[in-house]
């Protein structure tokens, strides 16, 4: 990457990177829960909630600096809401993980889209300025992912949830039979993941100026890529925060250098794509 930009902006390439890789990191955290409580386990609807959260957490702001915590609580709510809604449909009506989440995902998306109308809302002036204030190269946006991995990491190790989450995903039945209360852990992992792709639509969506409705576009296979290539189990039953650091900063440092090299944006993702596959096969994730 430095040899690519000659050493210009060694620094601040590496603190975008940090500062937007943290967004992979933060839907990656919600993902990753979600896929660890075992095969099946997806969201799909993680771009999509990311989308209406930036629009309506902008909206009901309205640029003013004194209903920034408003928007951030009505955005936590709404993330609250989207989770709740893939278990109904998954609980309730027994519909497929990856089918209700995508279903649920597109509800969310004609929901952005009629809300927007074509426009784009813009965050109130205090919002933008933290959203872009940096600790040195690394923007404060990169504390907030990373308070979250300092929690989640011991958590899945050593407390209730995460073992009976883990042990959910390695095997259900063992679990169930051991007296583990996994319902609960499966409902919190969805919960979490619709609370963190909430939070961090919200936040991209300062990051950025203002919501779009391609904001997230990326996000759907980046936040399983960071998942997967970070060392967690596809199958369930093992997750690796540390490792999904390295896979999200990985991932975007692959696709700037492509954009340095110009490379045009249908073949990036080609590119894209294969570097995964690549790992992928070399780590030998099955």
């Amino acid at each position: 990457m430095v040899a690519s930009a000659k050493g210009r902006g060694a620094w601040a390439t590496l603190g975008t990177a940090v500062g937007f890789g943290s967004f992979y990191v933060l839907t990656g955290l919600g993902q990753m829960l979600v896929i660890a409580a075992g095969a099946g386990n997806i969201d799909l609807s993680i771009p999509a909630m990311m989308t209406l959260s930036g629009y309506l957490g902008m909206g009901v702001m309205g640029g003013e600096d004194g209903r920034i915590l408003l928007g951030l609580a009505l955005t936590l709510g709404l993330g609250l809401a989207g989770g709740a809604a893939n278990l109904l449909l998954i609980r309730i009506f027994a519909i497929p993980p990856m089918i209700a989440t995508l279903a649920a995902g597109l509800v969310m998306q004609s929901a952005s889209i009629a809300y927007s109308r074509g426009s784009t809302a813009k965050p109130p002036p205090l919002l933008l300025s933290a959203a872009l204030a940096h600790l040195g190269p690394f923007p404060l946006i990169a504390s907030a992912a990373l308070v979250l991995s300092l929690v989640i990491a011991p958590a899945m190790r050593r407390s209730v949830f995460g073992r009976t989450l883990l042990a959910l995903g390695q095997n259900a039945r063992a679990a169930y039979l051991a007296g583990l209360r996994t319902r609960p852990a499966h409902a919190a992992a969805y919960l979490l993941s619709g609370v963190f792709a909430a939070f961090a639509g919200f936040w991209l969506a300062a990051y950025s100026g203002g919501a779009s409705l391609n904001m997230a576009e990326d996000f759907l296979l980046m936040s399983i890529a960071v998942v997967v290539l970070g060392g967690s189990r596809i199958s369930g039953g093992a997750v690796s925060v540390e490792g999904l650091w390295g896979a999200a900063l990985l991932l975007y440092l692959i696709v700037t250098l492509l954009n340095l090299w110009t490379v045009s944006a249908g073949l990036r993702y080609v590119l894209t794509g294969l570097i995964i596959l690549l790992v992928l096969g070399l780590s030998g994730e099955r």
